[in-house]
């Protein structure tokens, strides 16, 4: 356990926070938002941030109507003396959202943080504020790091449940007060119509909150910027969102299932059948509705580095854009892959330039984990446990280099299989031996379908070490089988420690990993 103590952020959600959030947040779950100044802009989904590091952070909100973002910081809830940072303009163009940089800020402090939002022709009409607070990296190694990560909200029609609670895992992983949450896609589910009740096994019923641009298939920019609205309806998930930064990947169903680059769809749910412009569309609404500060460079990429101190940088990985088509996976020679050519070469650039004690791979798909796309292969293995062949290539290449450049306390982290496991990966049990020992942790979903665990591919020598998972395919969140983890770092010792829990916390599996070793 790390010896850091936990600043005051339970207090803080317990007392103004969840106060002045409450008055700008819909009174229930789909209710139509209601704003304390009648005429004024309100912000009824909450605010949000991601990309923290020591110094700096982004700020999301959305806005009911145009309105000019302002944001104000204060290292205490009083907001004496505070800061003020002017934002964008939020109109139609960006569904009324939109996000301000925070510079300068004070490294490993709590910074509380308020969004005004003001009437653009009229400054001095501004409507409730809604507060929020994050902690900022810490340069001190003693200080420790924790964080909490997991991914597949609302999917497989498994939507907002009332009376389930709603999405209460965001509950539990707040109870941890992570520095950060890293979400390894699948944010939301475009190609997963939500209906009004499901059916359980046990003759109850799972009712769904619902709204219009859930009711179908997502094809249209406005029924794609639904989709992450409808998450915004649970109180559980705005309350985290106010008070834990979040680092956001994203995989296919923020567009469809299994999805790749030039893609022709047969699904006669849609009659837009290209999957570039339903990308394209989707691209524009996640960057809208998350604040990722790599999609406003020129390239909007996805893929990015986060340092966050001496002890961590987190590499976010995209292995949906650049990917080259599902197939069988077989051919000797695939110099696109998964990651593309330019992605696998920063990789390696940046893992041999990092200097922090641990190297955590946010991959948004396994690694020695079988994902079929039909008689195609979804993810990298493809079941044949000999030599690396498709895209194992580019996974060989990486494990290769952190081998022969000696990088040291790389962990690879990811979702997308609805179950919960921890791999051991050895080339004593692999048929591609040139690389170091390596641990792979998989988590989610946090509310979705629930699926028994894949079958392994034997290339790279994983052995499965804990898992679990159901019998039966699509186990509704009111049967369990919900998952998130928890890496928490160790100032004193560099000890990592990843815990898998379930939807309410409980601890299933524990691995502790020491420092300075190639590999792990």
């Amino acid at each position: 356990m790390s010896h850091r103590p936990f600043p005051g952020r339970r207090s803080v959600l317990r007392g103004s926070l969840a106060a002045s959030a409450a008055l700008s947040l819909p009174t229930a779950l789909g209710a139509a938002p209601a704003f304390a100044r009648s005429g004024r802009p309100g912000a009824a989904w909450g605010v949000q941030t991601g990309d923290v590091t020591r110094d700096s952070g982004l700020v999301w909100v959305r806005s009911d109507r145009p309105a000019r973002m302002i944001v104000e910081t204060s290292a205490t809830e009083s907001f004496r003396n505070p800061r003020r940072w002017h934002g964008p303009l939020l109109g139609s163009g960006t569904d009324f959202t939109g996000t301000t940089r925070l510079r300068g800020l004070p490294p490993g402090e709590q910074i509380h943080y308020r969004v005004l939002l003001a009437d653009p022709d009229d400054p001095r009409r501004t409507g409730e504020p809604v507060t929020g607070t994050f902690r900022t990296a810490s340069v001190k190694r003693r200080d420790g790091v924790r964080f909490v990560w997991s991914g597949d909200l609302a999917g497989q029609g498994w939507g907002i449940n009332p009376e389930f609670g709603g999405y209460t895992i965001y509950n539990a992983m707040a109870a941890l007060d992570p520095d950060f949450f890293l979400c390894s896609g699948d944010n939301i589910y475009a190609d997963g119509p939500i209906g009004e009740s499901v059916a359980l096994p046990d003759g109850r019923t799972w009712r769904n909150i619902t709204t219009e641009e859930k009711s179908k298939v997502a094809e249209t920019l406005a029924e794609f910027r639904g989709n992450f609205r409808y998450n915004l309806l649970d109180e559980n998930l705005r309350a985290f969102n106010a008070r834990v930064p979040s680092i956001i990947q994203w995989d296919d169903h923020e567009v469809t299932n299994n999805w790749y680059p030039g893609e022709i769809l047969t699904d006669a749910r849609y009659t837009e059948k290209r999957v570039d412009v339903l990308a394209a569309r989707a691209r524009q609404a996640f960057s809208e509705y998350f604040p990722i500060s790599t999609l406003r460079r020129p390239d909007g990429r996805v893929y990015r580095v986060q340092h966050h101190g001496p002890l961590l940088d987190v590499f976010v990985l995209d292995m949906r854009t650049h990917r080259n088509a599902n197939s069988p996976g077989t051919q000797p020679v695939d110099a696109q892959g998964i990651l593309g050519r330019e992605q696998l070469d920063w990789l390696k650039r940046e893992l041999s330039r990092s200097r922090a004690v641990w190297k955590v791979i946010a991959s948004d798909m396994p690694l020695g984990l079988i994902v079929p796309d039909g008689t195609d292969i979804e993810a990298v293995a493809q079941g044949d446990p000999g030599k690396p062949l498709g895209r194992e290539l580019q996974i060989a290449e990486v494990l290769r280099h952190i081998k022969h450049r000696r990088i040291t306390g790389t962990v690879w982290l990811t979702a997308d299989v609805h179950h919960t496991s921890a791999q051991h990966y050895q080339p004593s049990k692999a048929a591609f031996t040139d690389f170091e020992p390596f641990w792979e942790f998989v988590s989610g979903p946090l509310n979705a379908g629930a699926f028994p665990a894949s079958a392994l591919d034997a290339t790279f020598g994983p052995e499965r070490v804990f898992v679990k998972a159901p019998a039966t395919a699509n186990v509704s969140p009111a049967g369990g089988y919900q998952f998130f983890g928890e890496v928490d770092i160790d100032g004193g010792s560099g000890e990592l420690t990843v815990r898998l829990r379930e939807q309410d916390g409980t601890v299933l599996y524990t691995k502790a990993l020491q420092p300075g070793r190639v590999g792990q």
